[in-house]
Formats: structure tokens, C-alpha cells, sequence
């Protein structure tokens, strides 16, 4: 594999990033606009991500007009802000409705429109003006996204039925329907957009990924529904690979070896696409010097020399320990993929386990789960929730009921649906509702629960009760009483996992926020694979280290000092 330069690739006027958050696409979508508009070339950059961190980037203030970048002359920085277009688009629909409907009703509509589904096509709107607009065509020689939209999101922007009055008539009922209504004038400018993003000729898309198995996974899946899409113009650039290792330090050894063996086993799918790496650098992306270098392999690692006190840190066995005393009976992990909330739930099932506490460890993860069951620690009991089963069973029920009242149009919808993020959350809702019900008699810990707005998409104007009516026919007493049991903090703790990072932080930050706003507490933070801690003797190893102290920082300040750091670990 080659090193990326953009300067050495036939590029396309058009250029998305995509990935999941915390593998560098916004670093790397920097380092491509900044290495362009070095050549010589116009380069517009245009960042759509929530979790955006542009401003640190560059040091400067950044607005949704766009601002040229004094030390790159010939940049322009967008930052558009796709929560507050959200709030907007969200106001836009909802406002004709203010006065003339039930409260209970409105409050429903706010949260079907408070999803992550309905914050990407908010900033889809936005962004689409960029891409149809000719001047700015003219203008400039690279238009550049950070952040690209799903292939959920495009395949919905497609439906025909998603511009009929059902939309703006459905108002009840868990689901992400609704994004859509109210944007019928912008119909012809969508479909301008979606099909400059199809065209070879005009976009190029670049996938990043972490040399890591699963983020590799999460990305094979982001080019397969994209190629269904038919768009066919795909990179790869692996972000973060450790090139050599010091053979007298066995932690970088290990973090080589690791990389390597999942470089060496990803899929066939990701073997056909042009790839690139990015080397792993010891510095945080921030200021024009570290973007300029990220893209150059004679860079020496730079250290951060702000002192901090490890010994200060809490370990995991102080979260156990206060879990044991405060009585906790449900406890969660919560966080992004790749994280380590697994191993981390894990963890917290076998210190309890081992105070002597009956305990059941219910997971999603199917080869994590054969790990614990492996263990045989007495005292814990374990089962796994087959997420792609409880999901299939639930479209179809629900596919089943709307075919008795739906043409095919509207169903094309439902179908389109049924495949977001938070209907995959709906769908284990009941499996997550009869394990929660058996701590009337063990401490569960679950890996992974659904999201606050999932939560509360469920709750308002309780329809939850309705989206299990219309699937099963009853309400059991465990749906009945499991967002109660959520919301008492004195029985219900959620712990949520991060890693010293600036994206994953940010966004474990927004899950904080959005748990907040569904009534559930969090009080523990575990911020996991930390270099600062482990033994490295390699300098470039332990300037990657002392880059992370400001992230953990940052998590001791959101959290009042609730949390914990784990050192990094060959196994996760």
C-alpha cells in the first residue's frame, strides 16, 4: 500500500470523507485541502460533522459563510453546523402544527425529529447548496466534505414516497419517520445532489478507516451500501498505521503486530479498492504546522510536555467498588463502536462477580460473549441478544401490519425505515426489557442499551406501549416498567466508555447529553486504551502518550473526576 498524497491521485472536483468517528477523517480531509491549495489549486472545505473540531484545527473561529485561511491562501473553511440546522429544519416542520394539536402530539413529533437520521439530512440540506451551486463550481478547483452522507440517508433522499403527505400525516409511532416533511421544494435540488455524488466523473469518495478489525468491518459495510448506490468512485485511506516497531519495546511490538494482522485479514470487498495509509503521528491534529505534516513522512514526533499525575487516576476496581456499595442493580456501558464497552462490561460483571454478587452479563457482541461465557467465574450467568434476529422478526412484523393499510410507495418508506440506527435499537428494546426485569433478583450489566433519544422516541406520548401493541398485541410488565427502572439513579448507573481522543471524546460527551435529556443518570466515565499507562520505552510511543493527557482532561472535566483510565492492552 501507498502512502496518501492527494497530489499523486486523479481527483475528481468533488470530494467526500466518510467514516466513523475517531478515525481521522476530518484530520485527513484538512491535510488533503491544505496539500491541494499548497499546489496551487482552489480548494473549498466544508465540514458537516457534529462532532467537528474545524475551529481547534485551524485556531481560529469558523462560520457557515466561509473563511479564508491566512496562512493557506488559497483555502476557504466552511463549518456548517449540522445540531443547529437540525433545530431549524426541526422548528420549520413542527410550528404550522404549534396550537392546533395535542401537546402529547408535538412532544412526539420533537423527538421522532431529534435523531441522528434527522441531523444528517438537515446537514445534507445544507451541503447540497454547495454541491449544485455553479458559482462555486467555477470558483474553485476541490470542493471538499468532511463528513458524507449514509447510504440510509441517500437511499431515503431516493424513496418517491418520501415527498407524499404520509410523512407530514404520520405523528405517531416510534420511528425515524418525519425527517423528510416539510422539504418538498427542496426535491429538485436533492436529486441534483444525489446525482453529482453517483457520477465517477465529478465525485470521488474516500473511506478512512483505523487499522483495526473493527473499524475495517464498519467500513466494508459503508462501501457495500454505497456500491448499491452505484457509487462506484471509492478510496481507502487507513489512518494511523504504526510503520515500524522498536525492538526493544514490547508494547510498540504488540500495537505493530496487532495492525498488521488486521491489514493482512480484511475482506476481499476492501482488497479491490484503491488504498492508501496514513502514518500513526505522536501529535493532535491541531494548528496549521501538525495538518501540514500530518501528510509527510519525515516528521519527528512532537511531545506535549504538560505534566499530569497518573497515580491520580481511578482503575476500574473503583468504579466496581462504588457500584458495590451504592446497591446498583442495573448497570449499562455505553459508547461508540470500537471503544471497548465490551470488555469493559466484562470487566464489571467479574469484580462484582467476585464480591459475591449474583450477577447476569448480557451482551450483542457475539464473540465477545463466547469469551465470558469461557471464563466460569461463579457467580455469573450470561446470554446474548441476536440483534440481527430480534431486528429481522421486528421488520417484519411491522412490514406485515403496514401492508393491511399501505400501498407500495408508502412501504418502500417503511422498508427504508426499518433499516436506521434507531430502529436496530427499538428492535432489541424487548430483549433489553426482560433481562433489565431480572435485576428484581441479580445486579445485569449490559453491554450497550438504546440511546437516550431512542429512549425517549419510545416514551412520548408512550409510544412504546404502541410499538409493542402493534408487534406483540400486549404490553408486558417488563416494557411497562423498565424506563421507570432507567430513570431511578439509585438503582440504574450507566458507564460510559471513551478513549483519549478528540472524536470519540466529543461524541461520548453528546451521549452524556442525550442520556441527561431522557431522564437517566451517568455518573462513571471509563477512558480506555491509554499509552500514558502502559511501559513503552519507545520515544515515539511516549510523545503519542503525553498527546492524550488534554482528552483526559477534558473527561475529568465533564465527568467531576468520576472515571477511570486502563492502559492499553494487546487484546483490546
Amino acid at each position: 500500500m501507498n502512502k496518501y498524497n492527494p497530489s499523486n491521485i486523479e481527483l475528481t472536483k468533488y470530494i467526500f470523507f466518510t467514516g466513523k468517528g475517531g478515525v481521522g477523517k476530518t484530520s485527513i480531509a484538512c491535510a488533503t485541502a491544505v496539500n491541494l491549495a499548497d499546489s496551487g489549486k482552489k480548494v473549498l472545505l466544508i465540514s458537516t460533522d457534529p462532532a467537528s473540531n474545524l475551529q481547534d484545527v485551524f485556531n481560529m473561529d469558523l462560520d457557515n459563510k466561509g473563511i479564508q485561511i491566512k496562512e493557506v491562501p488559497n483555502l476557504t473553511v466552511v463549518n456548517l453546523d449540522p445540531e443547529q440546522a437540525a433545530a431549524e429544519y426541526r422548528e420549520s416542520v413542527i410550528a404550522p402544527f404549534r396550537g392546533k394539536l395535542p401537546e402529547s402530539v408535538i412532544a412526539n413529533m420533537e423527538e421522532q425529529l431529534s435523531g441522528s437520521c434527522t441531523v444528517e439530512i438537515a446537514a445534507f440540506n445544507e451541503f447540497s447548496d454547495f454541491i449544485t451551486n455553479e458559482e462555486k463550481r467555477k470558483d474553485y478547483d476541490f470542493i471538499i466534505f468532511d463528513t458524507a452522507p449514509t447510504g440510509h440517508t441517500l437511499r431515503m433522499l431516493q424513496l418517491p414516497s418520501a415527498w407524499n403527505t404520509f410523512i407530514a400525516e404520520n405523528t405517531t409511532g416510534a420511528s425515524c419517520l418525519g425527517q423528510l416533511s416539510g422539504l418538498e421544494d427542496r426535491k429538485e435540488v436533492y436529486k441534483n445532489a444525489v446525482s453529482t455524488l453517483s457520477d465517477s466523473s465529478q465525485t470521488t469518495l474516500i473511506l478512512v478507516s483505523r487499522p483495526d478489525e473493527s473499524p475495517l468491518k464498519e467500513v466494508e459495510r459503508s462501501s457495500n451500501e454505497l456500491l448499491d448506490l452505484n457509487i462506484v468512485s471509492q478510496n481507502l485511506i487507513i489512518n494511523g498505521v504504526l510503520e515500524d516497531y522498536d525492538d526493544n519495546d514490547m508494547v510498540s511490538k504488540q500495537i505493530y503486530e496487532r495492525q498488521q494482522n488486521a491489514l493482512d485479514n480484511r475482506s476481499e470487498a476492501l482488497l479491490k479498492l484503491n488504498t492508501y495509509i496514513v502514518p500513526l503521528r505522536s501529535y493532535n491534529m491541531t494548528g496549521i504546522d501538525n495538518i501540514r505534516n500530518m501528510l509527510n513522512s519525515d516528521i519527528q514526533a512532537e511531545g506535549n510536555q504538560k505534566e499530569i499525575n497518573i497515580d491520580d487516576f481511578k482503575t476500574i476496581d473503583n468504579i466496581i467498588d462504588d457500584l458495590y456499595s451504592s446497591g446498583k442493580r442495573v448497570i449499562f456501558t455505553m459508547g461508540k463502536g470500537g471503544v471497548g464497552k465490551t470488555t469493559i462490561a466484562g470487566n464489571i460483571a467479574r469484580g462484582l462477580a467476585r464480591k459475591g454478587i449474583n450477577v447476569h452479563l448480557t451482551t450483542t457482541d457475539p464473540a465477545n460473549h463466547l469469551s465470558f461465557i469461557e471464563t466460569k467465574i461463579e457467580g455469573i450467568s450470561v446470554s446474548h441478544i441476536d440483534e440481527k434476529a430480534v431486528l429481522a422478526a421486528y421488520q417484519k412484523n411491522v412490514l406485515d401490519k403496514a401492508r393491511e393499510t399501505m400501498g407500495d410507495a408508502d412501504l418502500s418508506y417503511i422498508e427504508e425505515d426499518l433499516r436506521s440506527p434507531c430502529t436496530q435499537e427499538i428492535a432489541v428494546f424487548n430483549a433489553f426489557a426482560e433481562i433489565v426485569a431480572k435485576a428484581d433478583n441479580e445486579v445485569v450489566v449490559i453491554d450497550t442499551a438504546p440511546t437516550g433519544h431512542t429512549l425517549l422516541l419510545l416514551d412520548s406520548t408512550q409510544s412504546y406501549h404502541k410499538e409493542v401493541e402493534r408487534t406483540q398485541g400486549n404490553i408486558t410488565p417488563a416494557v411497562q416498567n423498565l424506563l421507570p427502572r432507567l430513570r431511578n439513579e439509585k438503582k440504574t448507573e450507566v458507564v460510559i466508555v471513551t478513549l483519549p481522543e478528540t472524536t470519540p471524546v466529543f461524541e461520548a460527551q453528546r451521549l452524556q447529553e442525550d442520556l441527561h435529556r431522557a431522564g437517566i443518570n451517568n455518573k462513571w466515565w471509563v477512558v480506555n486504551s491509554s499509552l500514558l499507562l502502559t511501559p513503552t520505552s519507545s520515544p515515539f510511543l511516549k510523545a503519542k502518550a503525553q498527546s492524550e493527557i488534554q482528552w483526559i482532561d477534558k473527561v475529568n472535566e465533564i465527568s467531576n473526576g468520576n472515571f477511570a483510565v486502563i492502559e492499553w492492552k494487546e487484546w483490546g
